[in-house]
């Protein structure tokens, strides 16, 4: 190999920041997440003080929505969670497919978000949004995953 050869190198890893982090089991917090087959979840608390974990009923990354998952650990195991974060944005329109607009800090919008399953979140944001109402939306995600999880009013509406 001469020294003008030229290697490229194709990265299909993500850079940044790893998106989860390994922590004792018996220290997930209430409504805290791990991280089950590649999905992020929210979990209930463990309860402490026997040779196993409880077994906890894991659910989707932030509503009630699909099925449960009952899962046992041994004490002590080290589980994977995710990093998660929230950000707010406001509620400019619903789509009739069932999408939201959302204007960002920035001025931009973020068209890219469906409605939540949720019944009763579901209801204030379509209510709230007839009403005339300027709603926050609370976006939760983590590994790639969006779900909008709370929904606030701010002013007296329209």
């Amino acid at each position: 190999m001469s020294d003008t050869d030229e290697h490229h190198f194709e990265s299909k890893a993500d850079s940044g920041a790893s998106k989860t982090y390994p922590q004792q089991a018996g220290a997930i917090r209430k409504g805290g997440h791990i991280v089950i087959k590649a999905r992020p979840l929210r979990s209930p608390p463990p309860r402490l003080g026997s040779m196993v974990t409880q077994s906890v009923t894991l659910l989707p990354l932030t509503s009630l929505m699909e099925r449960s998952l009952r899962i046992s650990f041994l004490h002590p195991t080290t589980v994977t969670v995710p990093h998660v974060d929230r950000q707010d944005y406001q509620l400019i329109d619903i789509t009739d497919d069932g999408y939201v607009s959302l204007l960002t800090e920035s001025g931009n919008t973020k068209d890219d978000l469906k409605l939540p399953t949720d019944d009763v979140l579901l209801g204030q944001i379509k209510t709230g949004f007839a009403d005339g109402k300027d709603l926050i939306l609370s976006v939760m995600s983590a590994m790639g995953e969006e779900q909008i999880c709370a929904v606030k009013e701010i002013g007296g509406g329209k």
